[in-house]
């Protein structure tokens, strides 16, 4: 019974766009224009250079194509399947979060991991596409592959625990919508989305390694490319691992608070 509730919380948000032909169709044109604009702008950037920052023109394009792919592990329209916590909070029904058979904290989490799982599956197929077509480069080795493999899974479960963050400020505020906004500039522009860290001024880079959020992404991703050599993998990896224990830690704090204060605005 509770694997059947499992997988029934697991894969509510990704039948909301597989029941909807329309949707995914969205999707695969979103990203194939994305990664095709993206390789031809550092392409062009790297016209007439060698290398720059570190990086010749296969490190960049590289790194920027598994950039999108990577953003598309947690872009799922919970909005439309009316299951955001802000949409529970101000409709009344977060109090059935509390009702039912499952936790709350479990049933985010469970979700949270069909999205992901979901989400991968886009970013395998998009990886193995580009990687066939000679658009991004391969592992250096075996052992590249494995640490990145390892650094991608950390920076995804950092990233849960700071949307989770986001979503539980609902419980003081009723309304997230400026929070997820500048959550989202500041997710994508601290963890290297927009651009690779090392192309931004040195004071950027230091206030960035107080933060969680170039652990999500830059991290993984430069290990990939050999940026972070794998001589020092092994702290970039305890790091990651550092962040989701401070965060795991002070989310479980908040679930607790968040219980009482359970209210219904509007339902």
């Amino acid at each position: 019974m509770a694997v059947l509730h499992a997988w029934r919380a697991a894969r509510v948000t990704p039948l909301g766009e597989l029941h909807a032909p329309p949707r995914m169709t969205a999707v695969l044109l979103r990203l194939t224009v994305q990664v095709v604009l993206v390789a031809s702008l550092w392409r062009g950037l790297y016209a007439h250079t060698g290398t720059t920052a570190g990086l010749d023109r296969g490190q960049a394009v590289t790194y920027a194509v598994l950039a999108v792919l990577a953003s598309r592990l947690r872009e799922l329209d919970q909005f439309a399947g009316r299951d955001t916590v802000i949409q529970h909070m101000h409709y009344g029904t977060i109090v059935y979060w509390y009702l039912r058979p499952l936790p709350p904290q479990r049933y985010y989490a469970l979700r949270a991991l069909g999205e992901q799982l979901y989400g991968f599956a886009w970013a395998l197929a998009g990886y193995a596409v580009c990687l066939a077509a000679g658009v991004v480069e391969p592992p250096r080795s075996a052992a590249v592959a494995g640490v990145f493999a390892v650094s991608l899974l950390l920076g995804q479960w950092v990233l849960y625990y700071i949307m989770l963050l986001t979503d539980q400020w609902c419980f003081w505020a009723l309304r997230n919508n400026a929070a997820v906004m500048i959550l989202i500039f500041a997710q994508n522009l601290l963890s290297g989305v927009y651009a690779p860290l090392w192309f931004f001024p040195d004071w950027f880079v230091t206030l960035s390694v107080f933060m969680p959020f170039q652990a999500t992404l830059s991290v993984p991703l430069s290990l990939y490319i050999g940026r972070i050599p794998l001589s020092d993998a092994a702290g970039q990896l305890a790091i990651q691992a550092a962040w989701v224990v401070v965060l795991a830690l002070f989310t479980r704090f908040l679930w607790r608070r968040a219980a009482r204060r359970v209210i219904s605005q509007g339902g």
